[in-house]
């Protein structure tokens, strides 16, 4: 695995991004959107997860080096992020992966706050070849209708924030506008996939979602990337 970083720029300042990459090149990335925290290590290390499985991870600073471990501080950080300026972080982050690293097809996933950039930039991001938006809030159902980009969201049935009756409202529209989703819920908290919170992991729930994510990318993406190693 290697590790660089891009720099993006935007219409609000430039930022960078974190990106992992196998050792030998690859046609195939996912854009790897942050939770309220920030870049962590916990990010670099998902980045580098998909890294070793054959996928080009690219992780945009959506908070322009701000990082906390602070729940106040975290969400007052989330707050202050219009969606617009996140989408457009996307867009700008997509547009400098394809010039830089030479790739085919494009990925997003995203946790937590990450999760509804991820689900919004499968709505109104066409250029995506598929997504995988973890336990991210719902937008309105005339944005859900746009969406075209196969998505597996991750749910949890103990999530206090992302509830089960949100989680509904997704499967409704997908339902009422026929839209390309599939919805995975587990028993487990809210970013039960985080491995470095032991109050809310779920280990079994997550080597389940990894594995179907996994799957999910290597379908839409058409990658030759290596078959899981978990």
């Amino acid at each position: 695995m290697k590790t660089q970083t891009l720099k993006v720029s935007t219409s609000r300042g430039a930022l960078t991004a974190y990106v992992a990459s196998p050792e030998t090149e690859t046609a195939a990335a996912i854009l790897l959107i942050h939770e309220w925290w920030g870049i962590n290590d916990h990010i670099r290390d998902i980045a580098s997860r998909y890294a070793n499985e054959g996928f080009a991870c690219i992780a945009p600073d959506l908070y322009r080096g701000k990082i906390t471990r602070d729940a106040g501080e975290a969400s007052r950080l989330m707050q202050a992020l219009a969606i617009e300026d996140g989408l457009e972080t996307v867009r700008q982050t997509l547009a400098e992966t394809k010039r830089a690293l030479k790739v085919q097809k494009l990925g997003i996933t995203g946790y937590c706050m990450g999760g509804i950039f991820a689900l919004r930039a499968a709505c109104e991001i066409p250029e995506f070849a598929a997504a995988a938006p973890f336990y991210g809030d719902i937008p309105d159902e005339q944005i859900l209708a746009k969406l075209k980009v196969p998505t597996l969201f991750i749910a949890g049935n103990r999530d206090n924030w992302i509830t089960p009756q949100k989680v509904n409202t997704l499967k409704q529209a997908a339902a009422r506008y026929s839209l390309p989703v599939e919805v995975i819920s587990y028993d487990a908290d809210h970013a039960f996939f985080n491995d470095t919170r032991p109050e809310v992991y779920d280990e079994k729930a997550a080597a389940d979602a990894w594995t179907r994510v996994l799957a999910h990318f290597r379908k839409y993406l058409a990658t030759s990337a290596s078959q899981s190693r978990a």
